[in-house]
């Protein structure tokens, strides 16, 4: 006769647990939909680029918003440069193209010029990760001493580049300043200052945030169905 196995009983989470896993929750159902790419390949072996969305013209155009630029040529320009930047080897990573793309869009860039930005940080970052993983196997003195020089110069950039970020993000800042007086009981006058920030916007106020009106033209899915091959050419 055999033996029946005890039931195991599900975890119950502590209260603190569910408060983390509730405002999880919240911060995923707030985020704007971005799709990733999806590269596929034909019968010819040929690879085209798409976006994990059901319908591709609302793909391109969520893509495009996230990447905070309407420009096709932009957009596929790069994307071609991102493929290249996130696939190591002779063939197109998809996660790590993926990956790539996921440091751009948590900077939240808002025009091109922080598209690039973002690009540029996610490449550093990825080749300081590579010199640091070589610093920590390498046992030649010459081999630690480059390694330590480059991880040194990386992570230096990395940090201007933030810097950069936020300068940028900071230039045309103004501030107004509203005197109000307030006459209390009495015929006490009160004069105070109110600060109001001009320029710092949330990104849905600003202009470049507008939600594109139109559909990627048939052209820009053409256009980013040639990124494929070209990475493969390049590759090889």
């Amino acid at each position: 006769m055999t033996k029946k196995k005890p039931q195991t009983q599900p975890y119950e989470p502590t209260a603190q647990e569910s408060d983390i896993v509730a405002m999880h929750i919240d911060k995923v159902k707030n985020q704007k939909p971005a799709p990733s790419l999806k590269f596929v390949k034909n019968e010819k072996g040929k690879l085209s680029v798409n976006v994990d969305h059901k319908d591709q013209a609302v793909g391109w155009t969520l893509y495009m918003e996230s990447l905070g630029s309407a420009d096709s040529d932009f957009v596929v320009g790069f994307t071609n440069q991102l493929i290249n930047e996130g696939s190591t080897g002779s063939e197109p990573k998809e996660n790590e193209t993926n990956y790539l793309l996921s440091i751009v869009r948590g900077i939240e860039p808002r025009d091109p010029l922080e598209t690039m930005l973002a690009l540029q940080m996610g490449a550093i970052h990825n080749a300081t990760m590579t010199f640091a993983r070589w610093l920590a196997t390498v046992t030649a003195i010459p081999q630690q001493d480059s390694a330590e020089r480059a991880l040194n110069k990386l992570a230096r950039t990395f940090t201007t580049q933030i810097e950069a970020l936020k300068r940028y993000r900071s230039t045309g800042e103004q501030k107004v300043t509203v005197q109000h007086v307030t006459v209390n009981e009495g015929g006490q006058a009160v004069i105070g200052d109110v600060t109001a920030g001009v320029g710092n916007k949330n990104s849905e106020e600003l202009p470049h945030a507008k939600q594109i009106a139109y559909a990627p033209s048939e052209t820009l899915s053409r256009q980013l169905e040639a990124v494929g091959e070209t990475v493969s050419s390049s590759s090889g």
